[in-house]
């Protein structure tokens, strides 16, 4: 009953069982190939560190990072926001808070705020955490060498500060996989509800093919990423791993609401929910996506430097988010 009075259709379509048979069997088939094309995906840079052509001190390796960024900074802009925008203005809202105020700019306002916040107050934690454990070291070594070797002291402190600034861009790329996942991650999960919630088989098929290049172009950003961390075997896997069941996860979860729990998409509650993830999850993209991905390339002096490398980069970054954004004419 609850869910009937705040259902904004009048009726569901009818589904033959005939055809919510085959729907079902589509949405099992989508759940391996998602699975596959995101695994794949998120696997390619990962593996790719042990090819010298991608090793980061190669030029091809920023060309790689500005397509990945591409595809990241496409997914919120093209695939997230309109969505967001879409659900949020829907007539069913007319009459609450979000039919009077752009809530879905808001909300990723917010995210990128948040997400802003994250990101310094997390690097500079670890930041201050590692001048303190290191700070009675360095002293040690100060007045060991002001006794022994006067004339060096400036030599090792540099050294010393050179350490430490390499520790903390480490840390700052670990944090910024991390953030940039749970973003992917909620984008995932709600385009995997999405199908599995449908009883269309004209809507599923297309579906099925534009979310596995989905997968696989987000899982190339985030593999890309996460290959930069330089985390332990054992978290890389965790994170590629996280990353590759959380589409078939969303539509198991679809197929099970849609069989019996009262779910309906057109709800405002579903609505509601449906699109501020969407926002949060495009302004946490968006953020990463310009702030901790394309400006610190770009604005590398190497980079810089270097006119074809510049030019070879920017023409990735428009591949990688063209290439996206032609995926949004299916889904």
């Amino acid at each position: 009953m609850c869910c009937a009075s705040s259902d904004c259709t009048s009726h569901d379509n009818p589904v033959s069982r005939d055809e919510a048979e085959k729907a079902t069997k589509l949405k099992l088939g989508s759940i391996a190939l998602l699975l596959v094309a995101g695994g794949v995906g998120v696997s390619l840079p990962l593996i790719g560190k042990r090819i010298p052509a991608l090793q980061p001190e190669n030029d091809i390796f920023f060309m790689v990072k500005a397509f990945a960024a591409g595809v990241i900074l496409c997914t919120g802009f093209v695939h997230i926001l309109p969505d967001a925008f879409q659900r949020l203005s829907s007539p069913c809202l007319q009459d609450t808070t979000a039919g009077k105020f752009p809530f879905a700019g808001f909300v990723a306002m917010l995210s990128a705020m948040g997400t802003l916040m994250i990101d310094t107050f997390a690097t500079g934690y670890y930041k201050r955490q590692h001048f303190n454990s290191n700070s009675g070291s360095k002293q040690v070594n100060v007045v060991v060498d002001e006794e022994e070797h006067a004339g060096h002291v400036h030599v090792h402190t540099h050294a010393s500060h050179g350490h430490t600034h390499g520790s903390t861009e480490l840390i700052r790329k670990r944090i910024v996989s991390q953030v940039l996942e749970i973003g992917i991650v909620v984008h995932s999960v709600i385009i995997g509800i999405s199908l599995g919630a449908s009883q269309s088989i004209d809507t599923i098929k297309p579906l099925m093919a534009a979310l596995s290049f989905h997968q696989f172009f987000e899982g190339l950003g985030l593999g890309g990423c996460i290959s930069l961390a330089e985390m332990k075997s054992k978290s890389t896997v965790i994170m590629a791993t996280f990353f590759s069941v959380t589409a078939p996860l969303g539509i198991g979860i679809g197929l099970g609401i849609s069989s019996g729990f009262g779910y309906r998409r057109e709800s405002k509650e579903a609505i509601m929910v449906e699109g501020m993830l969407n926002a949060a999850s495009a302004g946490i993209l968006i953020y990463m996506s310009l702030v901790d991905l394309l400006a610190p390339d770009f604005m590398n002096p190497r980079l810089q430097s270097n006119l074809w490398l510049h030019l070879a980069a920017y023409l990735s970054l428009v591949m990688g988010s063209a290439s996206m954004s032609l995926l949004a004419i299916w889904a």
